[in-house]
């Protein structure tokens, strides 16, 4: 039962308690035992009319508990998993929340302490932040808690059915882990001193907060059906995704892993651009290879992505959503839904 609807309650039960008082009566044990129990029935006879109001009450609060459980089991659970650092984990939640998902926000600390925890999600998502204060590089240290201490645990959600996304800080843990690109059964082969990519400083070398267009380019990926473009904002200082030979792109296009790319705002210039032609700034707004913004693994089950689609949750968060009339949920919404119907 809802805190709010359980306060409504307590509230009507301390009314009456009230006026039985000012009316000069003691009022029944079971009453006062009603405003701070809920689910206990009432044993006095003192009013009749009073303890039916109370047996009805009774029952639907030991009812109502049971449906709550069953809509959490028709919907997927969420570990939205955070760090010391990591500062949209709660917009991410909501995010999941709103798209009808079951999120919670859970330390990295309790994972490492019990990794059974995890059995009890279907999608994990890393949110965006600066975990560990990006210290020794974006994602290093999060990403190497999770190569190491946590890989069995971590390649075991993988190979099952589940979805696991990864924002701004989130992307750059999954590459920094070896989760991206290679997916469930690469995580533990990948070689952290010659990744085949990674993310890197940005092309200007600064911390860049802008929004910016995207285009889908993959149909496997989960979280992108029914997605052809988007506007998203940015916010990072690495972001920048650079490869060690080129030739893995052709490989990453063939398994449909490259998920999204920056693009610019007119959707006839889009078509008519040469993807592997990097895109000036602000279109690409770190200097990524190829404009990759979002990367995929082979499943369509994984998705590491610069942007923040939680930041666009709703219409009037856009900058312009007054000018565009712009109305009803923001685009990034989508991204969370998919994952969602999913399950």
């Amino acid at each position: 039962m809802d805190s709010i609807e359980i306060m409504d309650w307590k509230l009507s039960e301390n009314s009456e308690a009230n006026k039985t008082r000012s009316s000069g009566h003691v009022a029944p044990a079971c009453a006062l035992i009603s405003t701070v129990s809920y689910g206990f029935r009432p044993v006095c006879s003192h009013d009749d009319s009073r303890n039916s109001k109370l047996v009805v009450r009774d029952q639907i609060l030991r009812q109502r508990p049971t449906d709550r459980n069953l809509r959490f089991m028709a919907s997927p659970r969420v570990c939205v998993l955070r760090a010391p650092g990591t500062n949209c984990d709660h917009e991410t939640a909501h995010a999941f929340e709103l798209a009808g998902g079951v999120a919670e926000r859970v330390h990295l600390f309790r994972v490492l302490e019990n990794p059974d925890v995890l059995k009890q999600f279907q999608i994990l998502c890393i949110p965006g932040g600066f975990s560990y204060g990006d210290d020794v590089g974006a994602g290093v240290v999060f990403g190497t808690q999770l190569k190491t201490r946590l890989a069995d645990t971590i390649q075991e959600f993988l190979q099952a059915d589940t979805l696991t996304l990864g924002i701004c800080n989130g992307f750059q843990v999954l590459m920094k882990s070896g989760i991206l690109p290679g997916g469930a059964g690469e995580q533990s082969s990948e070689s952290s001193s010659d990744p085949e990519a990674t993310l890197t400083w940005n092309e200007s070398g600064r911390y860049t907060d802008l929004w910016v267009n995207l285009k889908s380019c993959s149909d496997r990926n989960v979280f992108l059906k029914g997605i052809e473009q988007l506007e998203s904002p940015i916010a990072h200082a690495e972001g920048r995704l650079r490869v060690s030979d080129e030739s893995v792109l052709k490989a990453w296009e063939e398994n449909g892993q490259v998920a999204l790319r920056y693009t610019t705002c007119s959707e006839a210039d889009a078509s008519e651009s040469d993807e592997n032609t990097v895109l000036p700034y602000p279109e690409n707004p770190n200097g990524s290879f190829s404009n990759i913004a979002g990367l995929g693994d082979p499943s369509g089950r994984v998705l590491g992505l610069m942007p923040h689609p939680e930041r666009f949750l709703f219409a009037t968060q856009h900058p312009q959503w007054t000018r565009k009339n712009l109305r009803g949920d923001g685009a990034g919404l989508q991204i969370f839904r998919n994952a969602v119907d999913y399950f």
